[in-house]
């Protein structure tokens, strides 16, 4: 179980408060929904209180979530974390929206100045107008679904090697230069995933049913009007994320063909299979930045690279401690993934991962950090809970300028200065890899949502076609439909958080943006970097990217020449 630090003093919430006990729970906010707000002071105590009730309720759920992340095979922590899930979580809800009808018909909100307070008030808005008492308890069963879906796919072990092995460990072969041992762990990692395909269509399946009637409660027309509303995509539409797929289409796939070629040309292979993109293909050893079982080494090294980044950065790092921050080992009964938690009480980041001694491992740590960064840099620059999260599509620049910016220090972890040339290539190499996949998803989630009562046999046509269009035409699957027809199932965003994957590449666009300033001006895009991470979820979408010093766009004109400067970077670079 997570440790905990000191929290700060509270002011509004009884210090030997309990948050999973309803009896002491509920009083604190009838308080405040019955609180007069007659003024714009009595309005912004109201929030201050509020703010504090909300951090520790959020705190206490992030840290059962975690716990159960951690442990899902643990059954006093799973249900702890039922408890909460089942008896606590879901009556917030209703009361949360009492209180911001409370907040939006208070006769004080006038006199509040609409700088500091309209996002919020947007964001309120458009929160009461969707919510519905009926899909409270909807949502509590999909969050069990959850629950599911990840004990299924933690409890996915494979005996490889004289050892038994999660699918994460195994993954760490894909990388050997023996090609008969890569396609033999390919297949097993596939196949144990297809052991358990009836079981986790049935989940998703179950899961869907509940989010279509999720939408028709709230007077939707489908899940996907409710997604975009639920994520209060004020910004953009569901039409410029299919343009943004046209745009990957043709800009994108063309490289990811001719990189292929290329991969089949240096590996002398006639036919380039799934387990053939991750080996080096000058048949050097795999890259292993640190010893597998060690995520101290790992932990040492970021420390190293955000030092030369900048000092500052290494020393917030610091501050990060195994146990009450840090969970990042893969092992048995883990869930499956990476993320960082926020604890909002504390104002502490969590950072979550399954570390097998892999160069992502590395540059999910760098990704997993810039979120944490972003995190306490708000959460210290603005005293609202509410107000310290920025939109995903925003979260994301914060991740992903850390790895780019990153990326040119990995001789931290490498004796060579050829392994860490390797490393980078890799990274720059994925950002282009990834676009195609982020549209799959996307383009699936789309496609699902927008077909109510489809059955699965349709959702597998549907998957099939859609990943037809941002598949290489080089890569060989002959033999493995069954694989590529399942392959959604490890995408866990598609269970936990639908409509939950545009914003990676959106948020792409913005750290290479980022990354090319601070080829140019390191200080003055370290500076842009802080100043947007800084302004938490205090403004709109657009003017967040534009404190960073970039713009928010994601047409084919800004895509296509980002795409050419990471082009033009690898093309510098040995294989």
């Amino acid at each position: 179980m997570t440790t905990t630090s000191t929290p700060p003093a509270r002011h509004f919430v009884a210090a030997d408060f309990d948050p999973a006990d309803w009896a002491q729970v509920e009083p604190y906010f009838k308080t405040l929904i019955e609180r007069e707000l007659e003024s714009a002071e009595a309005v912004e105590q109201w929030l201050t209180d509020y703010s504090e009730l909300s951090a520790v309720m959020s705190e206490y759920g992030s840290r059962r979530n975690i716990d159960h992340a951690c442990h899902t095979d643990d059954e006093a922590i799973e249900k702890a974390y039922m408890h909460w899930v089942e008896n606590i979580a879901p009556k917030l809800a209703p009361l949360g929206n009492e209180l911001k009808k409370k907040y939006l018909d208070a006769p004080g909100l006038a006199g509040l100045n609409p700088e500091r307070y309209d996002i919020l008030t947007r964001e309120w808005k458009a929160s009461f107008e969707l919510f519905r008492e009926a899909n409270v308890p909807l949502s509590t069963e999909v969050t069990k679904l959850n629950s599911e879906y990840d004990k299924t796919i933690g409890a996915m072990l494979v005996d490889y090697d004289g050892k038994t092995q999660t699918l994460q460990q195994l993954a760490r072969y894909q990388e050997e230069t023996d090609r008969a041992v890569r396609q033999e762990t390919w297949e097993l990692s596939a196949n144990r995933r297809l052991e358990d395909r009836e079981k986790i269509d049935q989940i998703f399946q179950d899961m869907f049913e509940l989010r279509e009637q999720m939408a028709k409660n709230a007077d939707c027309e489908n899940y996907l009007e409710y997604s975009w509303k639920s994520w209060q995509r004020f910004d953009y539409t569901p039409k410029d994320c299919e343009d943004f797929a046209d745009a990957i289409e043709s800009v994108i796939m063309p490289r990811i063909a001719e990189l292929d070629e290329q991969r089949k040309a240096a590996l002398g292979v006639d036919t380039l299979r799934p387990w053939d993109g991750s080996v080096d293909v000058k048949g050097r050893s795999p890259l292993r930045p640190f010893p597998e079982d060690d995520a101290g080494a790992m932990v040492s090294g970021a420390k190293d690279i955000f030092s030369k980044i900048e000092p500052s950065l290494a020393k917030d790092f610091a501050t990060l401690k195994f146990g009450r921050n840090l969970d990042l080992d893969s092992r048995k009964g883990k869930r499956a993934g990476g993320f960082q938690a926020s604890l909002a009480e504390s104002k502490e980041p969590f950072i979550f991962m399954n570390a097998a001694g892999t160069q992502r491992d590395v540059d999910t740590m760098l990704h997993e950090a810039g979120h944490a960064f972003h995190y306490m840099w708000a959460s210290q620059a603005e005293p609202l809970t509410f107000m310290q999260h920025a939109p995903i599509e925003f979260c994301e620049v914060a991740s992903m300028s850390m790895e780019l910016m990153g990326c040119d220090h990995y001789g931290v972890f490498y004796d060579h200065e050829e392994e860490a040339a390797r490393a980078k290539r890799k990274q720059l190499e994925g950002i282009i890899r990834f676009f195609p996949w982020m549209a799959t998803i996307d383009m699936y989630q789309h496609w699902l949502y927008s077909n109510p009562g489809h059955d699965i046999a349709a959702r597998t046509v549907a998957w099939k076609q859609i990943a037809g269009r941002f598949t290489s035409p080089v890569l060989d699957y002959t033999g493995y439909d069954d694989v590529v027809a399942h392959r959604w199932h490890a995408q866990l965003h598609l269970f936990h958080i639908p409509f939950y994957y545009v914003e990676y590449g959106i948020a792409q666009l913005g750290a290479l943006q980022l990354w090319l300033k601070y080829k140019n001006d390191p200080a003055s895009a370290l500076q842009g970097y802080r100043d947007g991470l800084t302004l938490g979820g205090t403004k709109p979408l657009p003017q967040l990217f534009e404190g960073a010093g970039i713009k928010f766009d994601f047409t084919k004109d800004t895509l296509a020449p980002l795409i050419d400067a990471v082009a033009d970077e690898l093309e510098k670079l040995p294989e």
